[in-house]
């Protein structure tokens, strides 16, 4: 295998790829192998079909797909660490050659990690954080405990309102005739949640229990299904029963049942440093935020389209595995809200842009200043991990290959940039 690297423009560069025709043989020879036994051919026994026979009906090209996504799979990674480019995002692969006799040729084109030229990074103005506290925050804390300790009761002698639970009964028309998916029984429906079609809920404030309603809806243009999307539809509605918060009494006993204090007041007093803790956690991080992208805004660098693409790509997949979690599947969520994975690539390349951006210019900072990740400090995070993973050490130890361990250290390397760099800011 050899290798040719053409610098393009951008930060893009063209590698060529050339492998043997002897190696290109034994990858056809294998995909022939691993096909012959669904082969089947009038005369001869299934899976007993010659190679030579094969490529004589379907043409000698027919195990060449084969044969290529292997030879590109074995010899790509090769080809980029002989190469010797930094390279930052999946390669755009084209075949150039594949033929019978003569060497694979195919090239892959590629961003490589772009120069960054380093502004002003030490001694950045950031806003200075405010710490105080009001009594109305305090207040709004305790009143988020009470909602979540409240209890549904049966509402009597009302009507509905706003942030009460209607259980209700419905079934949709449209011109007249019911469609699918739009009749329920007994559903327990939040008002003012916006679980529903926009304006269904505000047409039951004010009724009471046992009334029928006519609610008359729009669905959304871009609805998850095409039938009904842009249409109206009427709903007919029966108020079985209204269900309202009841919260607990502001004293000392609700203090106990919630916290570990005895009184009301030192209930109040826990909640106020809980809060004072937050606020400065979260001013540390914004000053870091704040830091980084004065650091950002005075670098100069030129990003390769590719690089955000391939960091698109990344952040795709986290998101899938986040909402994977919930126990959803990407294509669930695109249906339920009528995004496309276009309209998701689109809204994540800001981010996208802003991550490549922060991270190239911390690794310029820290080797700027010599920043340094002993070995001793790269153990002790991969501990940190073993123990978020509940895993032993010695094990995730041997799950850890050599460019992932680099990683960890380029990820250490940064956070120490960023420390840096806050510590030096001025607050303004």
């Amino acid at each position: 295998m050899s290798v040719q690297v053409e610098n393009l423009e951008k930060n893009m560069a063209k590698l060529t790829i050339e492998v043997s025709a002897e190696e290109l043989e034994k990858a056809i020879q294998s995909s022939y192998l691993k096909q012959k036994g669904k082969i089947s051919i009038p005369g001869f026994r299934k899976g007993k079909v010659p190679r030579h026979m094969v490529e004589k009906i379907y043409g000698p090209e027919v195990f060449y797909e084969d044969a290529a996504n292997a030879l590109i799979s074995q010899e790509y990674p090769k080809a980029v660490e002989e190469s010797g480019e930094d390279i930052v995002s999946r390669p755009a692969i084209d075949v150039v050659q594949i033929e019978k006799g003569k060497p694979f040729i195919f090239s892959a084109e590629v961003a490589v990690k772009p120069e960054v030229t380093l502004g002003t990074y030490m001694g950045v103005q950031v806003a200075k954080a405010d710490f105080s506290i009001t009594d109305e925050e305090v207040a709004a804390e305790i009143d988020k405990e009470r909602e979540s300790n409240a209890r549904m009761v049966t509402v009597e002698g009302r009507a509905i309102a706003e942030g009460d639970t209607a259980v209700i009964d419905y079934e949709g028309f449209m011109d007249g005739e019911a469609f699918e998916g739009g009749k329920g029984e007994n559903h327990s429906l939040v008002i003012g949640s916006h679980s529903f079609i926009e304006g269904f809920e505000e047409q039951l404030v004010g009724k009471n229990t046992g009334d029928e309603v006519e609610v008359n809806v729009t669905f959304p243009e871009d609805y998850h299904a095409e039938e009904l999307a842009g249409r109206p539809a009427l709903f007919q509605v029966k108020v079985n029963e209204i269900k309202g918060k009841e919260l607990p009494e502001l004293d000392d006993e609700f203090a106990q049942d919630v916290s570990e204090f005895d009184t009301l007041a030192e209930y109040r007093e826990s909640v106020k440093a809980q809060i004072e803790e937050r606020k400065k956690e979260e001013a540390k991080r914004s000053k870091e935020d704040e830091a980084v992208q004065k650091a950002v805004e005075g670098a100069q660098m030129e990003i390769p389209d590719a690089m955000v693409d391939t960091q698109v790509g990344s952040m795709l997949e986290e998101f899938a595995g986040r909402i994977n979690q919930q126990g959803l599947s990407l294509e669930q969520y695109m249906q339920f809200t009528g995004a496309t994975i276009d309209k998701l690539r689109e809204q994540m390349r800001p981010d996208a842009l802003k991550r490549i951006q922060s991270s190239l210019v911390l690794e310029a900072i820290a080797k700027a200043e010599g920043i340094e990740v002993p070995e001793e400090e790269v153990q002790a995070e991969i501990a940190r991990m073993a123990g978020l993973y509940g895993m032993e050490v010695e094990k995730l130890e041997e799950m850890i290959d050599e460019s992932e361990r680099n990683s960890i250290q380029t990820d250490l390397s940064i956070q120490k940039a960023v420390d840096l760099i806050t510590e030096h800011a001025v607050e303004v």
